[in-house]
Order: structure tokens, then C-alpha cells, then sequence
């Protein structure tokens, strides 16, 4: 059930071209692939890794407020993983809500679930451990 490594965060920016931009053309990230994932977003890459999730809005988080706070409106913070099986069992055992998403194209699973504070947190694991 070991978490690996921290693989990427995801902000909910109120403009996302221009925190495209920041990222892009001040901090030298680039924009790469990204599943068709069915709402606006970018991927941006650091040294070759999607490492800053841009997403735009999604039908899911219109209840969500979006003013951000003083620093910012951060969406969740993704790690990847190995022993998805065990991690679900884990979870049930604990009884953590959980939402569990396959990626199209990859079919990577993903968890999806909140800490204690409501932090979204997503668990990424490789595509050999999905069902």
C-alpha cells in the first residue's frame, strides 16, 4: 500500500488562461498531454513529469465557492501509489468514503478522498493494478 511519490497538484484557477500563462511563459513549464478528461484544463510538465494540474470548470464543482483564499484555490494533492487492493480494503475497513475513477486511454486508477480538513486527496495507481 506504499505511497511512492508526490505526483502532482491541481488548482482550480478563477482565470485559467492567465494561470496557464503564469506557469507557461514565467515559470518555464510547458503544456503537455492530457487524457480527454471532458472538462477545460492543462497539464503543465516540469522536467518531463505532469507535475501542475490546471482544471477549468466542471459541472461537479458548481456548488464549490470559487473565491479564492489568501493563497489561492487549491483543488487536491495527487500521490502515486502501489497495492491498490490493499488501499481499498483499508479505506472500507476505516469506512473513508472514496470515489474511484479509471483514466480513459492509460487505464490508471485513481481514489479519490477527503482528510479530516475536506483536503481532496487522489491516490494514482499504475495500470497493471486495475480491474
Amino acid at each position: 500500500m506504499p505511497l511512492n511519490g508526490l505526483n502532482h497538484y491541481t488548482i482550480r484557477p478563477a482565470d485559467l488562461e492567465r494561470t496557464k500563462d503564469f506557469y507557461v511563459d514565467i515559470l518555464g513549464l510547458e503544456i503537455g498531454d492530457r487524457p480527454p478528461l471532458g472538462f477545460d484544463g492543462y497539464w503543465l510538465y516540469c522536467g518531463g513529469q505532469p507535475t501542475v494540474h490546471l482544471i477549468g470548470p466542471r459541472a461537479q464543482d458548481a456548488h464549490q465557492a470559487r473565491e479564492p483564499g489568501p493563497t489561492g484555490l487549491f483543488d487536491h494533492i495527487a500521490f502515486s501509489c502501489t497495492g491498490l487492493a490493499e488501499m481499498k480494503a483499508r479505506l472500507r475497513s476505516h469506512g473513508i468514503v472514496h470515489e474511484e475513477r479509471i483514466i480513459p486511454r492509460d487505464r490508471q486508477t485513481q481514489l479519490f478522498l477527503h482528510d479530516p480538513d475536506g483536503v481532496a486527496v487522489e491516490l494514482n495507481y499504475p495500470p497493471g493494478e486495475t480491474v
